[in-house]
């Protein structure tokens, strides 16, 4: 998404210590979690000495596992149906999925997602080491699965980068995790940064990529959950976050789809719960992104059923990320929301679902065959 370019004086110590906030859901505690102290750092999943299945393997930062990182143990997969369980810790990494290692698992050993993160600090505009050029804004991500059929439970993706710390630096775009693969699932899992933490996306323009979010937690400034993938997020909370950078309002914008022009369905959020940090007022909650390669785009969000708080605008809850797209234009709407941040006082400025047709905005409609909240545990 386009860059900021504003500073957060905001210490990265601070970022991962603060108490609840900001960098406060990273849950980076100082010592190892209490889990992974024990005899049993892989839970009820096994261990390698009690393998569950042949294609089971066991990622420990301290050594108990078939492998010491998240990366190394995808590298030793091959074809689909693999299942990687993470013992409780801090990987500090970065880690792709290909397109060949389909119907990937990724479960996380810990009592929650506090107990298992997977975090780096790449931007957008970060130097790539080799010299040849930065990031960008896919490249910056600490995980990027690409495969259909990826699985995650209870683990926190997260991007520590801060704005503060780089100066130099405008491109602050810095991606948690981009998914694009079809058949994506997610369930209690937190999705950690400022700008474009939760990329939500596509393999290509042409292909409509399903991913579902049950019970998860994102937080972040701007457009921190965007993408093009046909994406629905369950009961999920998202967070904004506070700017001590900026005077005025909006310090940002919770949602920011893609969606391509010929796909019926975008992102719909569903029983939900946005909070934030924030001043009464200071955020937005989408902008329709139509991104340069693909002009056609027509950005959908549907929210339902969702308690909005005060800190996003209620007056003006939406706006334009370009003049020569306004969200007027683009598929946006809302259903039985509350919330103060939910309440109707410019009607024109808070499109409305009709009963009718919120009956086709549902998971079944968006999801189809696929039912993964059957699988949620």
């Amino acid at each position: 998404m386009p860059s900021a370019h504003l500073q957060l004086p905001l210490s990265r110590r601070g970022f991962l210590m603060a108490s609840a906030g900001a960098g406060a859901a990273l849950g980076l505690a100082p010592h190892p979690a209490q889990a992974a102290a024990g005899p049993r750092p892989f839970g009820r999943h096994g261990s390698p000495a009690a393998r569950l299945t042949p294609t089971t393997l066991y990622v420990d930062p301290r050594g108990r596992g078939d492998f010491t990182t998240v990366q190394a143990a995808v590298n030793a997969t091959s074809g689909s149906g693999w299942t990687l369980v993470l013992a409780p810790g801090t990987y500090r990494e970065t880690v792709s999925v290909d397109l060949t290692r389909t119907g990937m698992t990724w479960l996380g050993a810990g009592d929650g997602p506090r107990d298992v993160v997977i975090v780096h600090d790449n931007a957008a505009g970060t130097p790539k080491p080799d010299g040849s050029g930065t990031y960008g804004t896919t490249g910056s991500a600490t995980t990027t699965v690409r495969a259909d059929g990826f699985t995650a439970r209870r683990i926190t993706f997260a991007n520590d980068w801060l704005r503060a710390d780089h100066p130099e630096i405008t491109g602050t775009q810095a991606v948690a995790i981009k998914v694009m693969g079809d058949r994506s699932a997610f369930h209690h899992c937190r999705f950690l940064g400022h700008q474009d933490t939760l990329y939500a996306d596509t393999n290509a323009l042409t292909v409509f990529a399903r991913q579902y979010f049950s019970h998860c937690y994102a937080e972040g400034d701007v457009d921190f959950v965007f993408g093009r993938a046909t994406a629905v997020f369950e009961h999920c909370h998202f967070r904004t976050l506070t700017r001590t950078d900026l005077a005025s309002a909006p310090y940002g914008f919770v949602f920011a789809p893609s969606t391509a022009g010929v796909n019926p369905r975008g992102y719909l959020v569903s029983r939900g719960r946005v909070t934030s940090e924030a001043p009464d007022a200071y955020y937005k909650l989408a902008r329709p992104w139509v991104p340069s390669s693909d002009r056609t785009a027509g950005p959908m969000l549907t929210v339902r059923e969702t308690w909005l708080g005060p800190g996003i605008d209620a007056v003006a809850p939406y706006a334009d990320m370009s003049d020569a797209y306004p969200w007027q234009n683009q598929r946006f709407a809302e259903y039985r929301n509350s919330g103060p941040g939910a309440e109707i006082t410019v009607a024109e400025n808070r499109p409305q679902l009709t009963a009718e047709q919120a009956e086709s905005a549902t998971r079944a409609a968006y999801l189809g065959d696929w039912e993964p909240w059957k699988e949620d545990c």
